[in-house]
């Protein structure tokens, strides 16, 4: 793998500009002059308008909705780069799709997190620049370097400013089994304690609150998870928490705002008070409800790719 390049460069395709753009006002770079568009037949079409030659190249591109066409756009840009000869490559994915994928569920499953993996580390990618992929272990379906941030350090400094002293009428609540990491190492950041909701699902994207591990009478909730995709889970668990468990107030908060389908009008619907996620996933104005708080990542990034491009340690941003 080559040493770091001469400079940095910050490029975006379609999916996350805005994201691009906040990084590079962060390390007070100019966005690299690029563009990603498609031929009339719906093939992608990319275009770098400067030399990329001997640079350390970062692509900052979510792997959202449209998730094919976003990958798409991803792989040509970083071949385009490679065949440009960049001294490295590395793929910035603030939401990496495909990442549910991770095994074999059932017999004959494809299993297209390292589908996905290998597309990208064969187009030439040096590294790989993440946040809170929904399996860790999918880490290791890349033969490049990868660097994995977490969402919940932002969530939870935002959260610590508004609980204050008060850390003991909180409660934070992990939606299912799978996600108690996540929200106990949120809960310590807090000073709150933590319970659990234990969940059965029949089928895919529906789900079937069982029971409540841990007291939240009386409490108010701060439901964590990685992401939100239909909000079937989270809206389950907000219902059980008020209904059953007897909470009075209920905040969620997640790392990626997918939000396909039914989610916002679940939310909507919902007894949840206030939804607060971050920019990895855009959401466009039409699904932002009035109770939405939406947080940047780009400082976190930013600060990132400083620390690869200075070949100093990025664990140092998580103690």
């Amino acid at each position: 793998m080559n040493f770091h390049g001469k400079d940095i460069k910050i490029f975006a395709a379609n999916a996350s500009s805005q994201v691009a753009r906040q990084i590079a006002d962060c390390l007070s770079l100019p966005m690299g002059k690029s563009e990603v568009s498609t031929f009339s037949d719906g093939e992608i079409a990319m275009s770098l308008f400067e030399s990329v030659r001997g640079s350390d190249c970062f692509i900052v591109q979510s792997t959202c909705a449209p998730v094919n066409n976003n990958i798409m756009e991803l792989l040509i840009m970083i071949d385009a780069m490679k065949r440009a000869s960049a001294a490295r490559i590395t793929a910035v994915i603030p939401y990496f799709g495909y990442a549910r994928q991770d095994r074999k569920a059932k017999a004959r499953d494809p299993i297209s997190a390292k589908l996905v993996a290998d597309l990208i580390t064969t187009a030439g990618a040096d590294r790989i620049l993440t946040m809170d992929l929904h399996a860790p272990q999918i880490q290791g379906f890349f033969n490049i370097p990868v660097d994995h941030l977490l969402g919940a350090p932002i969530l939870s400094s935002f959260l610590k400013d508004r609980v204050g002293d008060n850390s003991d009428d909180y409660v934070v609540v992990s939606p299912d089994l799978g996600s108690v990491t996540r929200a106990r190492n949120f809960a310590a950041r807090i000073g709150s304690p933590l319970a659990i909701i234990d969940k059965r699902r029949q089928k895919a994207n529906v789900s079937e609150v069982m029971n409540i591990i841990g007291d939240v009478r009386g409490k108010k909730v701060i439901l964590v998870d990685d992401m939100i995709d239909t909000a079937g889970t989270l809206c389950n668990a907000a219902t059980a928490l008020v209904e059953v468990g007897g909470a009075i107030e209920v905040t969620a908060c997640a790392t990626h705002g997918v939000l396909s389908g039914p989610a916002v009008e679940r939310i909507k619907n919902s007894c949840i008070s206030e939804l607060i996620l971050l920019d990895t996933v855009p959401v466009p104005e039409e699904k932002r409800l009035p109770g939405f708080t939406i947080l940047p990542v780009a400082p976190l990034f930013a600060e990132a790719i400083e620390r690869i491009y200075e070949d100093k340690p990025v664990s140092p941003m998580f103690v």
